[in-house]
């Protein structure tokens, strides 16, 4: 009996292991469901892994100086370094480009 609950457990353990953290609730992510790095508020953005509230502030204060034009703008945060960055970045955006002004006609 004791070897067939260390196989169980054995196996339980491989299996969990093989499986890996995986990337969370945001695996595939939606892109109408990402955060929005110009708009969201700090409680918004530590929902993102490894966004604590003084890396949320930072974003914040951040794009108060200037708002981000391209996710990747997002590294010029301290604390945000290209590790981070790659674990979030299919996570966030900056919202929908601005259009261009219409030229005049004529």
């Amino acid at each position: 009996m004791l070897r067939i609950t260390r196989a169980m457990a054995v196996g339980l353990l491989c299996g969990l292991v093989l499986a890996g953290p995986g990337r969370g609730a945001f695996a595939g992510v939606d892109p109408a469901h990402r955060v929005n790095l110009n708009t969201a508020s700090v409680e918004e953005l530590v929902q993102l892994p490894g966004i604590g509230p003084k890396l949320a502030s930072a974003i914040v204060a951040q794009r108060t100086q200037q708002p981000f034009a391209h996710a990747e703008d997002l590294r010029k945060v301290k604390g945000i370094g290209d590790k981070l960055y790659e674990k979030i970045k299919d996570q966030v955006t900056v919202g929908e480009p601005k259009a261009a002004p219409k030229g005049r006609e004529g």
